[in-house]
């Protein structure tokens, strides 16, 4: 089995050369994200393994049909970069839900604790032997409230992180989970019950921009939001209209909603055309790390073995694969097909 990797970063290579001995694949590693200008790149090859910005929508997805090209292997969880109703009925679909939610529910927590407790702010300032505490004011998470949005794996473990730290968690999901732990509110509620809300929840048409300047009139004065899961969920201008006008106490972002030709790049030296991300990173209650929340050793190992291991089980297994992603039934993550067939 020939695999075009594309978006390939210097971390992403050794995990998956591991992954890949003993077995008939072979992986072309490449630079270039896929799109259109690159999709040629796949011409011959059995499969194309994706990431989170690589753009595969009707054009491209009919190009890699015309080649031959029978699997789309994400190797992350998320897929709305994927035309996945397109895709029905020409190329398979599969993807990694759940490579290491403790490291995405741990960064979560970290850019929290380092927001509240201004642990950026310091690292900076006693650099330059200056060790002032003047502007350093945090608050206790103990007692807090927080609100989590989305009660998959990632939120689950960030709901028991939170506990630890001894604060009551509420959390909103269309499909609540019993025996989790949290208490479920409907979400007009979480907004205004919540001192801090964390998202943990995909984009999909529903959840695009569920943030926004409604949404924050909701919220309580001074809440803190958490976004490590995608961009599109927060309109970006009505979070920093309701960080000017206070309501908004600050905000850890390690997604944003025009990420695709920005994050995993160094523009270090050069002017930041994105005026929106500019903004956001110069405001001294806004911390921005670059999707980086996945980034621990346990999860890239993770992340190759079931990526391989998803298309090892495609083609060996006459095209079954228990983590693929289609439109058979019109509901891709609560899929109630057995998975003992082909989606199509």
């Amino acid at each position: 089995m020939k695999i075009a990797f594309f978006d390939t970063k210097p971390y992403d290579i050794p995990g998956f050369e591991k992954s890949i001995e003993n077995t008939d694949i072979t992986i072309k590693f490449y630079e270039p994200k896929l799109c259109p200008d690159t999709v040629q790149l796949a011409e011959g090859y059995d499969a194309v393994c994706v990431f989170v910005n690589d753009t595969v929508n009707k054009e491209v997805i009919d190009k890699l049909y015309g080649y031959g090209v029978k699997l789309i292997a994400l190797r992350c969880a998320g897929y709305n970069n994927v035309d996945l109703k397109h895709s029905y009925g020409k190329i398979h679909v599969v993807h990694v839900p759940a490579y290491s939610p403790y490291a995405v529910a741990e960064h979560s927590m970290a850019m929290l604790l380092a927001l509240v407790r201004r642990i950026h702010k310091a690292y900076n300032r006693t650099r330059e032997f200056n060790f002032s505490l003047n502007g350093f004011t945090g608050f206790d998470l103990h007692g807090k409230t927080v609100g989590i949005i989305g009660t998959g794996k990632i939120g689950c473990v960030f709901g028991n992180i939170c506990r630890g730290f001894g604060m009551r968690t509420v959390a909103y999901d269309i499909f609540p989970k019993e025996d989790a732990g949290f208490e479920y509110l409907p979400l007009d509620e979480l907004y205004e019950q919540s001192d801090i809300i964390s998202l943990h929840c995909p984009l999909t048409s529903e959840t695009h921009h569920m943030i926004d300047e409604s949404a924050i009139s909701k919220m309580k004065k001074g809440v803190i939001i958490i976004n490590t899961s995608r961009g599109g969920l927060i309109d970006s201008e009505s979070l920093i209209k309701g960080i000017k006008e206070r309501k908004i106490g600050g905000a850890c972002l390690d997604v944003y909603e025009e990420e695709e030709n920005i994050f995993f790049n160094d523009f270090s030296g050069h002017l930041m055309d994105d005026d929106t991300l500019a903004r956001l990173i110069s405001l001294p209650n806004v911390i921005v790390t670059g999707h980086q929340a996945f980034l621990t050793e346990e999860a890239l190992n993770n992340i190759a073995k079931i990526t391989v291991k998803n298309i090892i089980s495609f083609f060996g297994n006459d095209g079954i694969c228990e983590n693929e992603l289609c439109y058979h039934c019109g509901n891709v993550m609560h899929c109630k097909d057995t998975r003992n067939k082909k989606c199509f």
